[in-house]
């Protein structure tokens, strides 16, 4: 029997009265609220068993966009699973209008968290599938924000998977496991994305057979595959292309497990007609800003002067990117920046010639 699951990633949910008019916008919140209510609706149509959610549920951590999150999965006729993106707890202590870091888990004790207080848990969906939610966002002593999974986290997680388990473990976890993009972990614009003590969960998923993650952070549509380890991460729905995603899981054979992984874009909305036009403008017009910098930072370390040309013939590289399935023709660029950038395109892993990052079939 097959268990379908939603995933909507990043939706940054935004009531209008939280967001800022004084600065320019780090992304279509506006768009938050609708988008989420018309993806969640077709997801619903389509037929899910569950709808996950792996992090930034809000612009930052607001109380009344947390209330408002929390209060609609609670009318939905399917269970929800959630877990804390940075965005989610960016203070150790409440404020005027931010929730405290501890209180996470008591705003969606009905969407995973139960009354245990923890940032992570386990759930089943079905009686063979098995969902791991962690926590990958700490908060240093003086308040600094840390992608990184505590070794409390850790040692439950261990005697977790210690535990004998007839059927699929599927972790959740809001930062990136494996890289994706080339040299994502070489880059100071990349390395944020990515788990600082990545390898030592990494280590002890696959020693446990654990095959596939889910991620988010990123705002990108891609599947990295490594060393037996599929990093499922999905886009944000408030920046192009507004995507979100249905997984299909069922037993192939006694060994193997069968995941279909369908993808699905908000195009328009009532108040945004052309939505996907404007959204892909908006990335573009912060294009050249992004490149030069990625250019001016390891592992190119390229003077400002050199960047900024270079910059503007790529500006359009990450519309494309951010959508997966990447195939551009690029400017003319010196080495080895074009052998570099010629990466992006994609190219699926030898043992799995047939995965996009899409729509796709794969077997774990």
């Amino acid at each position: 029997m097959a268990v379908r699951l939603g995933i909507i990633s990043d939706p940054h949910i935004a009531l209008p009265e939280t967001i800022p008019t004084d600065h320019p916008p780090l992304f279509l919140y506006e768009i938050s609220i609708p988008a989420f209510e018309a993806a969640v609706t077709h997801l619903l149509e389509l037929g899910i068993d569950a709808l996950l959610i792996p992090g930034d549920l809000t612009r930052d951590g607001e109380v009344a966009n947390h209330r408002w999150l929390s209060t609609y999965l609670q009318t939905l006729p399917v269970p929800c699973y959630v877990i804390p993106g940075n965005h989610d707890v960016p203070v150790p202590l409440a404020d005027n209008s931010r929730i405290g870091w501890a209180e996470f888990p008591r705003w969606y004790a009905h969407a995973g968290y139960g009354n245990a207080g923890k940032h992570y848990y386990q759930a089943l969906l079905a009686e063979n599938l098995q969902l791991i939610a962690l926590n990958s966002n700490q908060l240093s002593p003086t308040g600094q924000q840390l992608g990184v999974v505590d070794q409390g986290q850790l040692a439950w997680l261990a005697a977790l998977l210690a535990q004998p388990f007839a059927g699929l473990r599927l972790v959740m976890i809001h930062h990136n496991l494996l890289e994706h993009w080339p040299q994502q972990s070489q880059s100071p614009m990349g390395q944020r994305y990515l788990l600082a003590n990545r390898a030592e969960l990494l280590n002890l998923l696959r020693s446990a057979g654990v095959a596939l993650v889910l991620t988010g952070h990123l705002h990108v549509q891609d599947i990295a595959y490594e060393q037996g380890l599929f990093d499922l991460t999905t886009g944000s729905l408030v920046s192009y292309p507004h995507p979100y995603r249905r997984l299909i899981l069922q037993v192939h054979s006694p060994e193997s497990w069968q995941v279909a992984v369908e993808s699905y874009r908000i195009e328009s909305l009532a108040a945004y007609p052309k939505l996907s036009d404007l959204s892909r403008q908006w990335m573009l017009q912060r294009g050249t800003g992004f490149m030069v910098r990625f250019l001016t930072l390891p592992p190119f370390n390229l003077p400002e002067t050199e960047a900024k040309p270079l910059a503007q013939a790529l500006s359009d590289l990450w519309p494309e990117i951010a959508q997966g399935d990447t195939q551009v023709t690029l400017p003319t660029l010196p080495e080895p920046l074009a052998t570099y950038f010629a990466q992006f395109n994609h190219r699926p892993p030898a043992e799995y010639p047939h995965l996009q990052d899409n729509n796709t079939v794969f077997f774990i």
